[in-house]
This record gives structure tokens, sequence and C-alpha cells, in this order.
């Protein structure tokens, strides 16, 4: 961790003549006395304190945390490792609505953090999905990041399925009890057993994003467990400090 910039106080030591001195007996120097210049205090760190991605992934959830029968997919588990990534605003005008149905699908806000990690789970029996990702940002990032997931849903009312060819429904809502804010999106189709449940809860600097399609509740209570064990995961840790 870098240490705060400090700037270094230089005190002049120079000898006054005597008749000087005589002359100003009992005042103090002015700002024109000779005095070294200072040397200019080092940039801060916008970086400082924010978790890594190689954090991040140690506070995920752990397979074993999870119903029996889901296993990891390796394509889909990744960090950022030890080092940030520069953060990026881009357009969130049109978004891609397909995406929500898909991993990071928080991204559809157009901004990017400097750190994440995030893994996948499949139910090989049941085809079964669940997905948690943990996004860091800089400042008060993370909570234009949560007021931007409301526009996405607000232009993504509805999309096709790439699959079954058919209406996908987009509902969204704020959610209280997780974090220090939350969002819950729903996915329904007709032609679907079940629902997708999305859910993004704040966390200080941090955005935890979890996706599932498990269970007959178009996946809800699974996406609030997962993201309940995250958010208990990841509060009290370095990096995740409130952004008020």
């Amino acid at each position: 961790m870098r240490l705060p910039s400090r700037a270094l106080k230089v005190l002049a030591a120079a000898t006054l003549p005597l008749a000087l001195a005589a002359c100003s007996s009992g005042s103090s120097h002015t700002s024109d006395s000779p005095t070294a210049a200072a040397k200019p205090a080092k940039a801060k760190d916008p970086n400082a304190g924010l978790l890594t991605g190689t954090q991040l992934k140690k506070t995920l959830a752990p397979a074993s945390s999870l119903t029996s029968g889901f296993a990891a997919d390796p394509s889909l588990t990744r960090d950022t490792g030890d080092t940030y990534r520069t953060p990026a605003t881009k357009s969130a005008a049109k978004p891609n609505c397909a995406a929500l149905g898909a991993t990071a699908w928080v991204d559809l806000t157009g901004i990017e953090g400097v750190s994440f990690a995030q893994s996948s789970y499949i139910d090989k029996n049941t085809s079964a999905e669940l997905d948690q990702e943990i996004d860091v940002y800089r400042g008060t990032t993370s909570a234009d990041v949560m007021k931007a997931l409301a526009k996405v849903v607000a232009a993504c009312p509805s999309y096709t399925d790439s699959d079954t060819h058919t209406k996908v429904t987009v509902t969204g809502r704020s959610t209280s009890g997780l974090g220090d804010d939350a969002y819950t999106i729903t996915l329904t189709d007709s032609a679907w057993e079940s629902g997708t449940t999305l859910i993004a809860t704040r966390v200080g600097t941090a955005v935890v994003s979890v996706l599932s399609t498990d269970g007959s509740d178009n996946g809800a209570a699974s996406a609030k467990k997962l993201t309940q064990q995250v958010v208990a995961s990841l509060k009290g840790q370095a990096g995740t400090a409130s952004t008020a």
C-alpha cells in the first residue's frame, strides 16, 4: 500500500547581519526571509485501499457453500489479479438487452471498475446456473452504477431470446435489506421452465452482482441467498468503506 504523501518542511538557518538584527529586534521573519523551496506533494494513488481481483476472488462464495450438484465452470472464472484497470465509462444509451441473461450483466451500465472477480456454477442435472461477481470502483462511482441499472431496465422492457425466439419480459425494483442499497431484476419468458433473477448490491466501493436460474421461483431465493453470502464475506474488508 502506498503511504500518504507528506510535504517536507525545510527550515532556513541563514544568519542575519548584526545591523539588521539590531534594527528588527523582537520582530518575526517575514515571507521575504530566505527559505528553501518545499518539495511538491506526491499525487494521491486513486486506487489506494481498493481491493484487488486476487482479494475479491477469496471473497466469492465457495462451491462448498452452494447446493449439492453445482460445479464450477472454469471458462467463466476470472479476476484482475494484483493489478488495477483504468476505469472507463461508455455510453449505455442503447444497451444490448439480451446481455441481461449472461454473466457480467452489470457491465450494461457502461461503467467499468478498476478490479473484479467472478465465478460461475452449473448444475449438470438441472442446467441451473449460479453466477457471482464483485466489481470495485473509485470514489462514489459504485453508487452511480446502482443508479444506472434502473436506467438499463427502463431501456430494456423486453428482448428476444436467441434460443427460443420468444419475448423475455424485464422488470426491476429497488430492494432493501442487502448491503448499502440493492436492485433486483427479474427475467421471465413463457417458453422457459423458470425465469432468472439478477441482484446487484452495493457494499461501499464494491458492487456484488449475482444471477440465478435455480428454483421454480425464477431463481429468487437462491439469488438472495448467494448475495447474502458474498455481502457478508465482503463487509469489513479493507477497500469497501462507505463512499458517503
